[in-house]
């Protein structure tokens, strides 16, 4: 997506900072391998025309319910990006800028001008909406390290009159981020929630304490003011996520030391808690999601005796989201058993589950054992072909449920053992989603899961003796 609209931004505006014919190789090389709108925008911005109504469907079912108006806003400007003749519908619940992150927002004010031009309705874009947009320029990269962003942003501004030498400039600091083979990625890296991520991943294997206070040095001075943590140094938006994790490394690592950066942590974790019980993603007021909360409640468990009463609301609000299959609404995953498995842990770590907790738990558990396949592994979604990503979900999920059978566990285990490339990786299949639903490539994943599942195993494998940070590390969840 980001690859196609750089080249109709370049092609229409013809500037000399970023090469055309790069982009269009790059998007030549990769179509025969595309489906869905990631080949419908392919296919628009190398100048033919598939069968979009369908595809633009299908894309929208698979996001969260509470952002469909933005979505399919978000599709109305990108047929106006590819199709000059596109008149667009306008729904104005799409711009409705409550509770939104400052991301969201950005998004939002692009698709709304693109969107109120096309259709007719300029007196729809305010002077605050292109001074938003045009801030988002004035610093030297790529804002919030968000090429997607960056590219909405410039193809917003170009339609502005006066905008030349400000969507010249955007084009320029795109030219970090031209991969060698041409193309652009989502963001500029995800190097903060890799760290989190992987510190808990290698503390679950026993490694060396220096190493892991190396990695815990990183993310200290990644720590934002206000005590949150975002997914790159280049971004000043905090997340429940990359913050929570974050928290339940440092104190799986050394709680006393790290007893600072742990409690400002909490303190931004605390501070956007829904009147529901629930964590949102971003920012207090939005609405709250499952897999936030999970993640949220498996990091304020290793203080649980300061926040018992928050926990117990969030818990009631994770089992009303659970469907009757046990699974939860979508999240940053193409996995249903992600927040199946950080559900699992939040509630392993918690005493005196009410009933509702209980069923959810079962439910949960039911679903993962029930859904394994035939090799060990689990798929994305029902009847998928195994992953390894969703099987180190579902072998997590597995070691949170007191007295499992072994067998189930171990055949996941094979089947992870089996995977490996020959330079060491893993074959994996692409996880992470944003914007919803989206999926982007996070190449250390695989690996930083498997790592830290195998790391869950260990620990129940283990003599209960032989125990040490093992035991923390394997309690805690992750993304």
């Amino acid at each position: 997506m980001e690859s196609a609209l750089a080249l109709r931004l370049v092609e229409g505006f013809s500037p000399d900072a970023l090469s055309g014919a790069r982009l269009r190789a790059y998007l030549e090389v990769q179509l025969p391998g595309l489906d869905g709108i990631e080949r419908m925008l392919a296919e628009a911005a190398l100048g033919s025309r598939g069968q979009a109504q369908d595809t633009a469907l299908e894309w929208l079912a698979k996001a969260p319910g509470f952002t469909a108006a933005r979505k399919r806003a978000l599709l109305e400007m990108l047929a106006v990006v590819f199709d000059d003749r596109h008149v667009p519908a306008w729904d104005e619940r799409a711009f409705d800028e409550a509770g939104l992150h400052s991301w969201a927002l950005v998004q939002m004010t692009a698709v709304k001008v693109v969107v109120a031009l096309a259709a007719g309705r300029p007196e729809r874009v305010t002077d605050e909406d292109v001074r938003r947009l045009v801030d988002t320029q004035r610093a030297p990269h790529v804002w919030e390290g968000n090429v997607l962003l960056h590219l909405s942003v410039l193809h917003a501004l170009v339609r502005l009159p006066g905008t030349e030498n400000l969507v010249l400039a955007g084009l320029g600091k795109l030219t970090d981020h031209q991969r060698a083979d041409g193309g652009f990625p989502f963001v500029s890296d995800t190097d903060t929630w890799c760290t989190a991520t992987a510190g808990l991943a290698l503390a679950s294997a026993g490694t060396a304490p220096y190493v892991l206070h190396r990695l815990a040095g990183h993310l200290i001075g990644r720590q934002l003011p206000a005590g949150g943590w975002s997914y790159t140094d280049l971004s000043c938006q905090t997340d429940v996520d990359d913050t929570s994790v974050a928290v339940q490394f440092l104190h799986v690592l050394d709680a006393e030391r790290y007893a600072g950066a742990i409690s400002r942590g909490m303190r931004s974790l605390l501070a956007v808690q829904g009147r529901d019980g629930g964590f949102p993603t971003y920012t207090a007021g939005a609405p709250s999601e499952a897999s936030m909360t999970a993640a949220a409640v498996d990091a304020l468990t290793v203080r649980s005796g300061a926040h018992g009463p928050v926990i117990d609301r969030a818990l009631r609000f994770l089992a009303g989201e659970q469907r009757e299959d046990g699974s939860f609404p979508p999240d940053w995953s193409s996995s249903r058993l992600h927040t199946v498995f950080r559900v699992l842990l939040a509630a392993q770590r918690t005493t005196n589950r009410p009933p509702a907790v209980r069923r959810m738990v079962q439910r949960a558990a039911e679903l993962v054992r029930s859904q394994q396949n035939g090799d060990g592994g689990w798929g994305q979604q029902a009847g998928d072909a195994s992953d390894v990503i969703s099987t180190a979900y579902g072998l997590t999920a597995l070691c949170a449920l007191p007295g499992t059978d072994p067998q189930p566990a171990l055949a996941a285990a094979d089947f992870l053992a089996n995977r490996r490339t020959p330079d060491g990786g893993l074959e994996a299949l692409s996880d992470s989603i944003g914007p919803r639903p989206f999926v982007f490539t996070v190449p250390a994943l695989p690996e930083i899961f498997t790592l830290l599942a195998l790391g869950h195993l260990s620990d129940r494998l283990a003599p209960a003796a032989d125990r040490g940070l093992l035991a923390g590390a394997g309690a805690a969840g992750a993304r």
